[in-house]
């Protein structure tokens, strides 16, 4: 039988790849300056390996029919859940929160894993039904809650608010009757005060700090400050790689996690970020393009599920480096250092470039 390939120049959609790795080669070289004087530059590389293994990932998933994730969906599930449940038990604590799961050299985050998994459970779920009635909502409230609870349980407010987000964004862009839709946005409003009393006191001091740095300069309002003036140090080409003070001297703490946007503002400057934005937002722009020519409500629902997922955390991330939202500790994708979300994102590429690929029923065999 003879094999067929696609016209790779035609059937790929190049972007997927190309700005994935610039945005993960920036985030490299900004982790190895900002860590370079610390002896902890071994992040840099540690990153360079999560790197390529996210790359071998997006290239397989790439060729993978993303309609078999369907198959795959509730044993995804079911690992997920399990990993998270260990964290629960025996995870690693960082900063007060146990999130991880310790490998060697390597810890593992499941919040990260999950995104994806519930991405691909709830697009299955929607995808498959034409008429939603409130016994099906109620499944689709139970399937989401559980993972939500026990990452917040954690704690891990900041990723317990995506997974929120992404399902209201998948639920609202599903069949089901307004009414639901408007209920959901209804009881959200109602209960959102009441989780103000389930925060730990450090995440009420950062909301309180995020309408007013001022009232702990030297505690819990000192990275929004610090990271607000990296971000205007950098002028408008930026102080360099490895010559910024904010950053190599440790004013801005964890500048290679929360705050690594203003680590290369205060590098590249307003020109560096802008390029840095327009990459983001082309690489947007492509993912809710794909959900358009996706030939199936499931892969509609997967490209609008991670378009969310990147959406929103580009927004959160920048924004609470810039001071206009509380610190929630979320990445920003490609660029943050951590390999669960590194990996997680570049899988999540190579979804999308499978998405791609079929809507133009390219044959493979």
């Amino acid at each position: 039988m003879k094999i067929k390939f696609p016209a790779l120049p035609r059937s790929f959609d190049w972007s997927l790849y190309f700005i994935p790795i610039l945005l993960a080669t920036s985030g490299i070289a900004t982790i190895y300056t900002i860590t370079f004087f610390t002896g902890r530059n071994y992040l840099a590389f540690n990153q360079i390996i999560f790197a390529v293994i996210g790359l071998v990932l997006m290239i397989v998933f790439s060729f993978f029919d993303y309609r078999r994730l369907k198959d795959f969906s509730w044993p995804l599930y079911f690992i997920g859940f399990v990993l998270l449940l260990v964290v629960l038990i025996t995870g690693k604590q960082i900063y007060g929160s146990a999130r991880w799961l310790e490998f060697g050299f390597f810890q593992l985050q499941p919040s990260e894993i999950f995104k994806i998994i519930l991405i691909i459970i709830v697009a299955r779920f929607f995808a498959e039904k034409e008429i939603i009635t409130w016994r099906e909502i109620l499944k689709f409230l139970l399937i989401i809650s559980i993972p939500i609870v026990m990452v917040l349980r954690q704690p891990n407010f900041g990723n317990a608010l995506m997974l929120f987000i992404i399902c209201a964004i998948l639920f609202f862009y599903s069949s089901a009757p307004k009414i639901y839709k408007w209920a959901l946005v209804g009881i959200t409003l109602i209960a959102s005060p009441i989780f103000w009393f389930f925060l730990r006191i450090y995440q009420k001091q950062r909301i309180l700090n995020f309408f007013n740095p001022a009232l702990d300069p030297h505690g819990a309002g000192y990275n929004v400050l610090q990271s607000k003036v990296a971000v205007g140090a950098g002028g408008i080409i930026g102080k360099g790689l490895g010559q910024g003070s904010q950053s190599i001297l440790h004013f801005l703490p964890i500048a290679h996690t929360d705050f690594i946007y203003a680590g290369w503002a205060e590098a590249t400057g307003f020109i560096g970020s802008f390029i840095l934005l327009l990459l983001l937002a082309i690489l947007i722009w492509r993912t809710f393009n794909i959900s358009f020519l996706a030939r199936d409500r499931f892969g509609q629902f997967i490209a609008i599920g991670i378009g969310t997922f990147w959406l929103f955390q580009i927004l959160i991330n920048i924004s609470m480096n810039l001071g206009i939202m509380p610190v929630t500790g979320l990445p920003l994708p490609f660029v943050s250092y951590g390999g669960t979300a590194l990996v997680t994102a570049f899988l999540s590429a190579g979804i999308l470039q499978s998405i791609y690929i079929r809507h133009k029923k390219i044959s493979f065999d």
